[in-house]
């Protein structure tokens, strides 16, 4: 135990065949609560159920619409997300967790790209995320390797200054954009990565547009206002 309330959301869209796999790994002597926001039309949510995870139904589908549903819910001083494909490391979550703890952050984001197997992210993800990952580095002037891990430990306290815009896969880097530009402590660390089981629900290319797009959005009001640097709370 390590003496703060540790809650892990999980968005989950059709994972019946792995959710089990997922949430047996959950090391509760750590994590106090695990819930599960779903949008599926399968098993998931009564296999989620099965393993102790708390299920809230989410019927507006979107993967930051879960994240806003899931955190609003929680009631951990410390959030933890993952996939429910199995492809994050649930055993990192102490480490994490410490980490955030011991180095009094307040933001840890995860990097799949510095240690991962070959072949755990496909060619068009990998390619796009590298893309995506340098305009991050480059409009916002901010150090992140790997802007579309969905793998992070945070603070609650700091959620009204994170919290995205976005209710799709945008959602993601505009979570770490918040983190670093608000000044808040904030770190991305390494982690191993496994291929993702289950049917993927990511569309490389329509995703990949979308994020684009919001990026420069995000860039347009943080330099608006005549020139006055402003940010989103």
């Amino acid at each position: 135990m390590l003496g703060v309330k540790v809650s892990v959301i999980i968005p989950t869209l059709n994972e019946e065949e792995v959710i089990g796999d997922v949430l047996r790994k959950i090391p509760w002597d750590t994590v106090d609560e695990v819930i599960v926001v779903d949008s599926s039309d399968d098993a998931t949510p009564k296999i989620a159920e099965s393993y102790g995870a708390r299920v809230i139904f989410e019927k507006e589908k979107g993967y930051g619409k879960a994240y806003k549903t899931g955190f609003q819910a929680a009631n951990g001083e410390i959030l933890v997300t993952l996939d429910g494909d199995a492809s994050y490391p649930i055993d990192y979550i102490p480490k994490l967790v410490r980490l955030l703890i011991d180095k009094k952050l307040d933001f840890i984001t995860t990097n799949r790209l510095a240690c991962s197997k070959d072949g755990s992210i496909n060619t068009a993800n990998l390619i796009g995320n590298l893309l995506l990952s340098l305009l991050v580095r480059t409009l916002f002037s901010i150090k992140i390797n790997d802007s579309q891990s969905g793998m992070w430990v945070f603070r609650r306290k700091i959620l009204d200054h994170i919290l995205p815009i976005s209710n799709g896969m945008a959602f993601s880097e505009e979570i770490k954009i918040r983190a670093f530009k608000n000044k808040l402590r904030a770190m991305e660390v390494p982690l191993t990565y496994q291929r993702r089981k289950g049917t993927a629900k990511l569309n490389p290319v329509k995703d990949g547009l979308r994020n684009l797009g919001h990026l420069f959005k995000l860039w347009l009001h943080l330099n608006g206002n005549n020139g006055e640097k402003t940010w989103i709370n």
